[in-house]
């Protein structure tokens, strides 16, 4: 009983770790969304604002899953490299809304965001060598990153 209750604390930790990067994400986001990022020429492919939200909160709950499997099968040292992968993941995640929406520099977050993929395909391969779940929950984030990316790169060559 106080195994699951420790892995269930443990997973618990997980998400909210990624909730808190998308609470400071969305805290930069979203007095930018009305009226500077409705201001820049966007291309036609562009997904309405308000899918944004509910597909990252999917994806942060699937990265924290995620990161509690690779933890649960291998342990916290074996998982150190993996897990310290994740974490530089999300820390460039939080960076990229500050940079695009905070300091309003589609450039800088195009760097950023380019950093963040090979962040995110490391990661991938790190979680899946020790839990293939792990590696699967974290392919849909690296397929809307990826998809971010050409936004991201479209929306700065438009403005």
């Amino acid at each position: 009983m106080r195994i699951i209750l420790y892995q269930g604390a443990v997973l618990v930790l997980c998400v909210v770790v990624c909730f808190a990067a998308a609470a400071i994400g969305a805290a930069v986001t979203g007095p930018s969304v009305p009226g500077w990022y409705a201001s820049l020429n966007k291309p036609s492919w562009t997904p309405p604002s308000w899918v944004f939200g509910p597909v990252w909160s999917l994806l942060y709950l699937l990265m924290g899953i995620s990161a509690w499997q690779v933890w649960r099968r291998t342990g916290l040292r074996a998982a150190t490299v993996p897990l310290a992968l994740f974490g530089i993941q999300l820390l460039l995640n939080a960076a990229w809304s500050g940079l695009f929406f905070g300091l309003r520099s589609p450039g800088a977050a195009l760097l950023d965001i380019v950093l963040l993929w090979c962040a995110i395909l490391g990661t991938v391969i790190a979680f899946w060598r020790r839990s293939a779940p792990a590696g699967w929950l974290m392919l849909p984030y690296l397929a809307w990153v990826s998809f971010a990316v050409a936004l991201n790169l479209a929306i700065w060559n438009l403005n």
